[in-house]
Order: structure tokens, then sequence, then C-alpha cells
């Protein structure tokens, strides 16, 4: 993906981020806490923090968090949310914080959508020596057989590469890096994945695919064809054609140490 394309996916949330804030899934909590386990502390900046989602489990496990956000639209949702966080408006790029102000730096499905050439010195400026950087990625599991099938009758705008357990960790791997072959600020990557779920019906996954980037930037007439094929696969599968269901998946986490 080029920086033009990068930078329209990125800027799509606002439009949607009502439904943004009803659809998509919160975090496992253990991967949260794995994510802050080698951290000098518990003061965390939530960067590209959306409408909460990790916010809210940040709080949920003691964190002092601080929230940034560029979009408006989602700042107002996570703000509406969430009142007792302080939640700024700003970018990886531009981190309205002092240097060395924050123990970790978290990113909740937005990791990929900083430029690491600028973003990463920012992120190093804003950590503590010895802080820690980790992206956290809510992935379905793609080991369930019913998965495996969405994922092949979805286009990789509603469910790519990175967004199932079987690629995550190939496609995640290098996130924290500069992709100008600048400088790393970060020393070696971990990862790990912890077990999560989502109450769903048929038609609430159609409208969490929907909030999905590439969803939300394709034409409206590919959008609705691509929305109907997948609400026929899932009327097609027992697991999913009545009622709620229990959609497998995982938060999966990388996690680097600033240099």
């Amino acid at each position: 993906m080029g920086q033009d394309e990068r930078l329209l996916h990125a800027s799509s949330f606002g439009a949607a981020a009502t439904a943004y804030a009803e659809h998509r899934p919160d975090y496992a909590q253990a991967a949260v806490r794995w994510a802050l386990a080698t951290a000098p502390g518990l003061r965390v900046l939530d960067l590209g923090a959306g409408t909460g989602k990790l916010t809210a489990t940040l709080v949920a496990v003691g964190a002092d968090v601080t929230a940034v956000e560029p979009d408006p639209a989602m700042l107002t949702e996570l703000r509406r949310a969430l009142p007792d966080v302080g939640a700024l408006p700003g970018s990886a790029e531009a981190i309205p914080l002092p240097d060395a102000s924050v123990d970790a730096v978290l990113a909740g499905n937005a990791m990929h959508w900083f430029d690491m050439a600028v973003a990463g010195p920012e992120i190093a400026r804003v950590l503590v020596p010895g802080g820690v950087l980790a992206g956290l990625w809510n992935v379905m599991d793609d080991r369930v057989d019913w998965v495996a099938g969405l994922a092949r009758v979805s286009p990789s705008a509603a469910i790519g590469p990175r967004d199932t357990f079987t690629s995550w960790r190939a496609e995640t791997a290098d996130a924290h890096l500069p992709k100008d072959g600048g400088a790393a600020r970060f020393g070696l990557p971990e990862q790990a994945e912890f077990p999560h779920g989502q109450r769903r019906t048929a038609d609430s996954l159609v409208a969490t695919l929907a909030t999905r980037a590439g969803m939300l930037v394709m034409p409206e007439q590919e959008q609705q064809a691509t929305l109907g094929r997948i609400r026929g696969y899932l009327a097609s599968r027992p697991e999913t054609a009545n009622g709620e269901f229990t959609l497998p998946m995982l938060t999966c986490v990388l996690r680097v140490r600033r240099l």
C-alpha cells in the first residue's frame, strides 16, 4: 500500500465512528497485561485510540491512561464513552506529550497506519528509558473451519492477511520499523497471542466487517455486493445462520523495548 492510499484508509474511520464504537471488539485483558509486563510503570499512552476500545481495557487493568486520537469524530466517541480519561487530539507523528512522560505506548489495531520513520522517533521521545511499545491486533481464528471459510469468501478489504491467526505474525513482525530503512528506535520484537471472542449475530458481524478501512473506502455498489456475499456465506453455515454465536478471535501482541 502506497503512502497516499495508506493515508486515505487511515482517515476513513471518522465517518463510521458510531458504528466503530458499537461493533468493534474490545481487547483481551491477558494480552494487555502481557504488553505491559516489562514496562517500567503503568503510565500508558493509547496511541491512535479510536473510540477507546483499548483505552477501556487499559483502565480495567489499572493503567494510568492518556489517549491520543487524530480523528475528531472518533475522539468524540472516546470522550463520551470514557469521560474520566484524558483524551487529546494528536497523532503518532505528532504526540502532544512531554519527553519521557510515559512508561508504555500501546496501539490497538493502529500501528500499521503509523509512518514509523516519523512516529518512531516521536514514540521514543515520549517513552522513558526502557519503555515499551506494543501493537495489539484482534484477529480471527482461522484454525476454526467456518472462520477459514469466511476469510476465503471475503476480500482483503474485509479480512486481510493481518486479520487472521495464520498470518498475523508475518504481517506485523516489522510494524515497529521505519519503512525508509532509517535507524530503528526499538529492540527485537516479541509476539504473543491470547484467546478472545466476541458475541455476534450474522448481521452484527457484517456490520463489524463494514467498519474495516478497506470497506469504508470501497465504492458503494461494490461494498454492498461484498457484504451481500458475506451475508450469504453466514446464512449457509449452521454455526452462524441462527441467532448469536461467539466469533473465535485472538488478541495478538507485538512488543518491543525502547533502545
